[in-house]
Formats: C-alpha cells, sequence, structure tokens
C-alpha cells in the first residue's frame, strides 16, 4: 500500500512539474504533450498495481514489473533516438548559419577595404 501511495503522489508531483513547465514555457509543446501521455498511463497503474498485472498477463508477459521494465527501456531508447535526430538537424543548422555569417563577415570586409581603397585614393 505504501509503495502505491509513494508511486501515485511522484505521478502527481510530475504531472504538476510538467504542467508547470509548459506554462512557463520552459518545456515544448511536443515534449510536454508526450510526458502528459506517458503519466495519463503510468498515474493510473500506479494506483491500481493489479490492473499491470492483468495487462502483463494479457501480453503474457510472466509478471508486470518486467512489462515496466521493457517498456521503460524501449522508452528511454526511442527518446534517446529522437533526440540524436533532433541534435543532428540543429548541428547542421548550426553548420549553415555559420556558413552563411562567413560570406557576409567577406562581403562585408570587401565592402570596407573596397570603401577604404576608394577614400585613400581621393584624400
Amino acid at each position: 500500500m505504501k509503495l502505491t501511495l509513494v508511486t501515485g503522489l511522484t505521478g502527481l508531483l510530475l504531472l504538476g512539474t510538467i504542467v508547470e513547465l509548459l506554462r512557463r514555457r520552459q518545456l515544448r509543446e511536443k515534449y510536454g504533450m508526450l510526458w502528459l501521455a506517458v503519466l495519463v498511463v503510468v498515474i493510473p497503474l500506479s494506483l491500481f498495481p493489479r490492473l499491470l498485472d492483468n495487462v502483463a498477463e494479457l501480453l503474457g508477459v510472466a509478471s508486470g514489473v518486467s512489462l515496466v521494465l521493457f517498456l521503460g527501456i524501449v522508452f528511454l531508447l526511442l527518446v534517446c533516438v529522437h533526440l540524436s535526430w533532433e541534435v543532428s538537424a540543429l548541428e547542421e543548422e548550426t553548420r549553415t548559419l555559420a556558413e552563411d555569417f562567413a560570406l557576409l563577415r567577406a562581403e562585408i570586409d570587401a565592402d570596407r577595404a573596397a570603401r577604404d581603397e576608394l577614400v585613400s585614393t581621393d584624400g
């Protein structure tokens, strides 16, 4: 009973934290919705642990704990793959922006050199 209560309260605390981070715009909506969806599943399962055992039995898994462990690992692997994909896209965007910035800087330097040349020949 204590573990059920602690798990349920932890889920509710995380729910409040996610909502607050979304409200303050410190967490993007797409990630917030993902975590809220996870909590919608986790909170009822934490409050009704027999339900987890029934789901595990329905899926042919030995125990609810094994099912949670497996699904947790799969979920975290998917999050890691997604974040790696996001980082790769950001690296490409950063590289493109750095190249554009370097080209603009070279253009500005060339314009300054031409202007300085023009001023020095007129003066």
